[in-house]
């Protein structure tokens, strides 16, 4: 494994416990030296926004996509669909006409 950078003046790391957070929230197990590791790296990603917010876009327009989107049509046919016993072979839990789920609410 590399050994944590160190931040530097031009690029802040994120606390320890910021990235433990994330990490967390994103269900991702890591070692105190991921956890450095990444604190300066998403340091430097939040320090790149930074410079990005200081660019002039007065008068640009803004944009779903950099490239021109269209949406494709096609017809609609009806098709076999799948059979119910082959569509609940790999579920967990089924009555044999359904899929069983645990109850989420009340």
């Amino acid at each position: 494994m590399t050994e944590p950078q160190q931040a530097t003046e031009t690029s802040p790391a994120l606390s320890l416990s910021d990235v433990a957070r994330i990490a967390r929230l994103a269900r991702l197990k890591l070692t105190e030296n991921e956890l450095a590791i990444y604190s300066i790296q998403l340091g430097k990603i939040l320090e790149f926004m930074t410079v990005l917010r200081e660019v002039d876009t007065t008068g640009i327009e803004p944009m779903v996509s950099a490239v021109p989107c269209e949406n494709v049509f096609r017809e609609d046919l009806i098709v076999e669909s799948l059979p119910r016993k082959l569509a609940l072979a790999n579920a967990p839990k089924t009555d044999g006409k359904s899929f069983l789920v645990p109850n989420i609410l009340g």
